[in-house]
């Protein structure tokens, strides 16, 4: 392995980077999780308020539906951002100072 990728990867400051990662991960994954299996329980445990119409033709389970998926995409795109922003902009400080 090349010396600086190595000192890059035994660096403090490279664990503390992926700790963080996990840390934003986990949570964005639990909150995932909520979303989804918040949905699928109201499906199983209040099929009636799902099966409301909120106007003529449409149930309230569509619109409820939709925001999980919209919801997911939303979720991807805030690690994206966290990604751009964070931790690209720090992995590459990192390697730039160890490359020295």
């Amino acid at each position: 392995m090349d010396p600086t990728a190595r000192r890059v990867l035994e660096s403090p400051e490279f664990g503390r980077l992926i700790r963080r990662r996990w840390r934003v991960s986990l949570l964005l994954t639990a909150c995932l999780f909520v979303l989804y299996y918040g949905f699928i329980l109201l499906v199983g445990l209040n099929k009636g308020l799902l099966a409301s119409r909120i106007g003529d033709v449409t149930t309230l389970g569509i619109p409820l539906g939709m925001g999980v998926i919209v919801g997911a995409w939303l979720l991807t795109a805030a690690y994206v951002a966290w990604a751009n922003r964070h931790w690209d902009a720090e992995a590459r400080r990192l390697r730039d100072r160890l490359e020295r």
